[in-house]
């Protein structure tokens, strides 16, 4: 991108009767007039391998909810929020004042640029180890192979219905394989409790009662213990802000997935417009280094 004084002086003698550039040619000019000095005859490119995973579908599903600063957050956590720092300027010729931030507000200028804030733990949101493991990998230390996997679908709406303390456990497990054989190797098991519906209403969502304690259905740390040690997994998800139900204060769930090195993932959405199985899983996860987690984009393809 071009350097705001670039941008102001093309502006400067476009003001005084040049000829006209288009943003093509402004973009073309300066981009040969930073680079000339520095680039070198290239070697030629090898052709790139073919991918290691295939992926055919019949539909994508997007299970990543739309982060917004009306987003529910953990009791006491930051809100995501945004603010223009750069508008689009409508004018023919843009703004020299507004490229060189002298106007008040946010600059104008060619690009549209905002600012972003929010903690690594909000919105739809991968937990690498060392969220609550002491040592445990960060998020850009997370084996790329593990972010491609087959999904597992395991729904406790009906119980969590009436019951917003209620946990995933190993029957339910149990309970799945019955049906759909064997959790897939190196699967991602998902919880689907319904709380999805409710991510429009924080309070609800969020489940505090009167003496300000959290509910919301989870995983319990015995079905979580059972994944990593008699099944092949490579993550948990919950539709839900926390891996554990929300009123846990030791955070067994947490513990016995980031504990074996196993990621999660919370307040995943449309899971139940997820197959209980079959669907493949692709998260796109965030490389920070020295993460604890962050914001990711979760798409799911179904046969």
């Amino acid at each position: 991108m071009c350097a705001p004084e670039v941008m102001a002086h093309v502006h400067r003698t476009i003001g005084e009767g040049g000829p006209r550039v288009t943003r093509r040619g402004l973009l073309g000019a300066a981009g040969l007039a930073a680079l000339g000095g520095v680039l070198a005859p290239r070697a030629a490119v090898a052709t790139p391998a073919e991918p290691a995973i295939s992926i055919r579908s019949r539909s994508v599903v997007d299970l990543t909810h739309t982060l917004t600063p009306d987003f529910p957050v953990w009791p006491g956590s930051e809100s995501f929020t945004m603010a223009p720092v750069v508008v689009i300027d409508p004018s023919p010729l843009g703004s020299v004042a507004g490229v060189l931030g002298g106007s008040s507000g946010p600059a104008r200028g060619e690009f549209h640029v905002n600012r972003v804030s929010y903690c690594e733990h909000v919105g739809t949101h991968i937990d690498a180890p060392a969220h609550k493991i002491v040592g445990g990998r960060t998020v850009e230390e997370l084996p790329i192979e593990d972010f491609v996997a087959p999904i597992a679908v395991v729904d406790i709406s009906e119980r969590a219905r009436t019951d917003a303390d209620a946990v995933l456990t190993v029957a339910d497990i149990e309970a799945w394989e019955r049906a759909h054989g064997r959790l897939p190797t190196r699967s991602l098991v998902a919880m689907n409790s319904g709380w999805a519906a409710h991510v429009a209403n924080p309070r609800k969502y969020v489940g505090l009662d009167a003496t300000g304690t959290p509910h919301s259905p989870g995983f319990d740390p015995d079905a979580v213990s059972f994944l990593v040690e008699e099944r092949d997994i490579v993550a948990i998800g919950v539709d839900t802000l926390s891996l554990d139900a929300a009123r846990s204060r030791t955070y067994g769930a947490h513990v016995a997935a980031l504990g074996a090195g196993k990621y999660g993932i919370e307040s995943l959405a449309n899971l139940s417009a997820l197959p209980p199985a079959g669907a493949t899983v692709v998260v796109g996860a965030p490389k920070h280094r020295g993460g604890s987690g962050g914001p990711c984009r979760v798409l799911a393809f179904v046969d």
